[in-house]
């Protein structure tokens, strides 16, 4: 893949070079003369055939978890997460050791602690990912979804964008079953807080646990807002928001 230079900017095919736009900017390619019927049935496109099924069951796990926290990432979101997530689902498909090459899937390798460790500090918004925003310690109870911080005092503990006048914390506990396919997320009730120099303890419960099995994803998620006339707002349709798996179990 090449960038396209220059002040002319080709779309279409010439000479067996690409020109398309994507959001990385105007690009070309070599054009392929491999259909896709070969590719399906050919001996020798076997092994192209096992990456594409791997990486097509990695993609959708990767959805799942996103429609799982769908309501938390339409205020904490980039529009690079869906690549970004399908890297960390490829990734996490190859701690599966049961399954022969071609059928590796997220759910048999998510049961290993590594490949919950890769799944664990995702940032949604790259933006503004957890470690550059917050920097007070917390407690994340695994078996009951809540998150503790003691002793925060936003001004100090929290790097919030120019113009945020209050905060809202809260958390989420998703439960995802990358065999069945089926998810239930609990969010906590929000805790609103002015950026000043006020130390509060805020305890983040969900309501209950997630019904199902799978794998238990905990996430913590911090919106910024503009006080006006009684009203808060939030800033730049979410720009700054944070989002980002804290645990998983």
């Amino acid at each position: 893949m090449a960038r396209q230079t220059g002040l002319i900017k080709l779309k279409g095919t010439l000479d067996n070079v690409n020109f398309y736009k994507s959001k990385d900017g105007n690009l070309a390619r070599m054009k392929t003369s491999v259909d896709g019927k070969r590719i399906a049935n050919d001996p020798a496109f076997v092994r192209t055939r096992e990456n594409n099924s791997e990486f097509g069951s990695s993609a959708k796990s990767g959805k799942l978890v996103r429609s799982s926290l769908r309501p938390l990432m339409q205020t904490a979101s980039d529009g690079g997460v869906t690549a970004r997530m399908t890297k960390v689902m490829t990734l996490i498909k190859d701690f599966d050791t049961q399954s022969s090459r071609g059928g590796r899937t997220v759910a048999g390798g998510i049961t290993d602690a590594a490949a919950k460790e890769l799944l664990k500090g995702f940032n949604f918004n790259n933006r503004s990912a957890l470690g550059s925003v917050f920097f007070k310690p917390f407690t994340v109870d695994v078996n009951t979804g809540a998150i503790t911080i003691n002793n925060l005092i936003p001004i100090n503990d929290i790097n919030y964008p120019q113009g945020a006048t209050h905060v809202t914390l809260k958390c989420a506990w998703a439960k995802v079953d990358f065999a069945t396919g089926e998810t239930d997320t609990q969010i906590s009730p929000e805790s609103n807080l002015p950026l000043d120099s006020t130390s509060t303890d805020v305890t983040l419960t969900p309501p209950q646990a997630p019904a199902g099995q799978g794998t238990n994803v905990f996430v913590l998620c911090l919106e910024f807002f503009q006080e006006v006339n009684a009203a808060q707002y939030s800033l730049k349709n979410g720009a700054f928001n944070v989002l980002s798996i804290v645990e998983v179990s």
